[in-house]
């Protein structure tokens, strides 16, 4: 069996962000991705995708976000890009091709097997894997007995496929408001939420959202241990996505009480027919491999940590958590932050072996 020092499962932004800062602690660490490239989740968002962070606050340790224009918001294919040109940079060993199907611990090592049917050993695992391959798919009601289409928001590309549809939108989230707003300019599209959806200015006194987060520090500042669950966040809105709730393109209703086949029903009594119901519900976290790690998860299948160093199984940590620590912690601004305190602990814990 082959052996090496510390395995980081998932070659996306955490992933790479975490071997950075573990080169830095003078680890060596392995980069596990399933995919057949180091860029993570980020080449099967859907196509319209920008980021709400300007270029100047969203890179990772060690490369800046390229660009003139460091004001702009870059397209998801400019985070691919600049994702694969950072693997390239990296020091460090990078496997794709290589999904992780269980880790178990022998005493003081973690034994990380591989699809196919390979293994390794290694002193430390860092479990990077992020959320996007864990939809959330609440139990809303009728939705079992819906007869149209369902899909998780994990599943849109561009609004094409839908032309002509009756949609409902479901959820209050940033990719909810901007899915929505992009499918109501070719069909009639419903925002069902479960309460109004409220918006944050993209811009106060001239200046982009992140300026003030760094500039009070609320950016860094470390809610994420007070938090038994990641709160709702805003809509962030350059004035755009509330004029367009305004004109109701998309209209916005409270969440729908059932389903009678392709009818749902609204809170009203209103029966009306629908083609597709999109769940724009959010992620869980991503970690299957860690089902038999006792320790490890919770009854739930949510990691058992403190600031992303797991609680029950010594040299196991995470990175790229919901609020694992602060406000950025999942961002391509602030996953560096917390991979350099993980990197940290991880080395001491190692030291003292």
């Amino acid at each position: 069996m082959e052996h090496i020092d510390v395995a980081v499962i998932g070659g996306g932004q955490s992933g790479l962000a975490t071997a950075h800062a573990l080169l830095r602690r003078g680890l060596r660490p392995v980069v596990l991705e399933a995919s057949g490239r180091a860029a993570g989740s980020w080449p099967r968002y859907y196509d319209s995708l920008t980021l709400f962070s300007p270029a100047r606050y969203s890179s990772l340790p060690g490369m800046p976000f390229p660009g003139a224009d460091r004001d702009r918001y870059p397209h998801r294919d400019e985070v691919v890009a600049y994702l694969t040109a950072y693997a390239d940079r990296l020091d460090a060993e990078i496997r794709t091709g290589c999904r992780v199907t269980a880790v178990r611990r022998t005493g003081d090592v973690f034994e990380v097997e591989l699809e196919g049917g390979g293994r390794l050993s290694t002193r430390a695992v860092v479990a990077a894997s992020g959320t996007f391959g864990r939809p959330h798919r609440p139990a809303l009601p009728g939705l079992e007995a819906f007869a149209g289409q369902v899909l998780h928001a994990a599943d849109y590309r561009g609004p094409a496929p839908f032309t002509g549809h009756r949609v409902v939108m479901v959820g209050a989230g940033n990719s909810a408001v901007q899915i929505a707003a992009e499918l109501a300019t070719t069909n009639r599209v419903t925002l069902a939420t479960r309460r109004p959806v409220k918006f944050a200015a993209q811009r106060l006194l001239g200046r982009d959202l992140h300026f003030w987060l760094a500039r009070t520090g609320l950016d860094i500042a470390p809610f994420g241990r007070l938090l038994s669950r990641p709160p709702a966040q805003p809509v962030l809105d350059d004035g755009r996505y509330r004029a367009a709730l305004a004109a109701s393109r998309p209209e916005r209703r409270a969440m729908f009480t059932g389903a009678d086949g392709s009818k749902l029903v609204w809170p009203d009594g209103e029966r009306e027919e629908a083609d597709t119901i999109v769940l724009a519900t959010g992620y869980r976290p991503d970690l299957p491999y860690l089902a038999g790690l006792d320790g490890a998860l919770d009854a739930e299948g949510d990691p058992r940590h403190r600031e992303g160093i797991a609680t029950g199984v010594p040299g196991l940590a995470f990175v790229g958590l919901e609020w694992q620590r602060s406000l950025s912690s999942n961002s391509l601004r602030g996953v560096g932050r917390d991979a350099g305190r993980v990197a940290r602990r991880l080395a001491v814990q190692l030291a003292l072996r």
